[in-house]
């Protein structure tokens, strides 16, 4: 079942005060080894790291390292494969057949987790990366099989996906543990996907403003869409894309807003 954030309803009957909490994931590893820094800083600040798989960019070098990175630091490590499409990196729709889709897709996965074995971690979740992520969103038939491909693989890893997306609904049906996740620095379109990185507004780049959306979906579930509507919107982590220039500010100021509004940052997958 979906992790759902914990109420004040929910305890009730143990007597005990809630602590809410919420999970930061950011995307990294994303690079050919001259970016660690980048990654130290913002795996200071995360509770989950979505980390490349070698496809769409990193390497099985930096695979490694980066996990070591996240054990060091106590974040919880996720597998974040793509198409294989490194010159777009993993953002373009190419248009792969299914089948070569679901193949590359399973030896990412089971690519980072010998890379975890190899540094005595364990993989955590799997989230899709880029256009890979928004097609399983949207498509349903695709959005199916990825979730089985996780079961089959580790009937333990957690499926982070769109909220309210068929990535969600698919990994239910499967039985697959699902994570529901919302972005505090993209641009949202009145159904609830994504805007498009080539239309205005895509991208949040003030981290205070970002910073306020995180605040808003953890207090309100919802989120104000490009054109002014609200929308709902029931996460249990928030990303920050860890390639935009300002991730870390981004995350650094998400992270001060949410513990001032009473929250602790916490992995939705240990």
């Amino acid at each position: 079942m979906a992790l759902i954030l914990e109420t004040q309803e929910t305890r009730d009957n143990l007597g005990a005060c809630p602590i809410p909490s919420i999970d930061l994931n950011a995307d990294i590893g994303e690079h050919d080894g001259y970016d660690f820094s980048t990654d130290i800083a913002i795996l200071s600040v995360i509770s989950s790291a979505n980390i490349a798989c070698g496809v769409h960019a990193g390497s099985r070098s930096v695979m490694r390292r980066t996990i070591a990175l996240a054990c060091e630091r106590g974040v919880s490590i996720g597998a974040h494969p793509s198409y294989p499409d490194r010159p777009g990196f993993g953002r373009r729709e190419i248009g792969l057949p299914t089948d070569a889709i679901l193949t590359s897709f399973v030896e990412q996965v089971e690519s980072m987790m010998e890379c975890c074995e190899l540094e005595g971690a364990r993989l955590r979740y799997v989230k899709p990366h880029g256009a890979l992520y928004n097609r399983s969103a949207r498509d349903e038939e695709l959005a199916y099989l990825i979730a089985g491909i996780v079961l089959a693989v580790d009937s333990s890893l957690v499926l982070l996906g769109l909220s309210g997306s068929f990535l969600e609904t698919a990994g239910l049906r499967r039985g697959v543990t699902v994570a529901r996740e919302a972005f505090i620095d993209r641009g949202y379109m009145p159904d609830g996907s994504l805007v498009p990185r080539t239309t205005d507004g895509a991208v949040i780049k003030d981290p205070q403003f970002a910073a306020s959306r995180a605040i808003e979906i953890v207090t309100q579930n919802t989120l104000t869409a490009i054109d002014g509507s609200r929308i709902t919107i029931e996460a249990d982590s928030l990303c920050v894309h860890g390639d935009s220039t300002n991730a870390i500010e981004t995350v650094t100021a998400a992270r001060n807003a949410l513990e001032q509004a009473g929250y602790t940052i916490a992995p939705f997958a240990e």
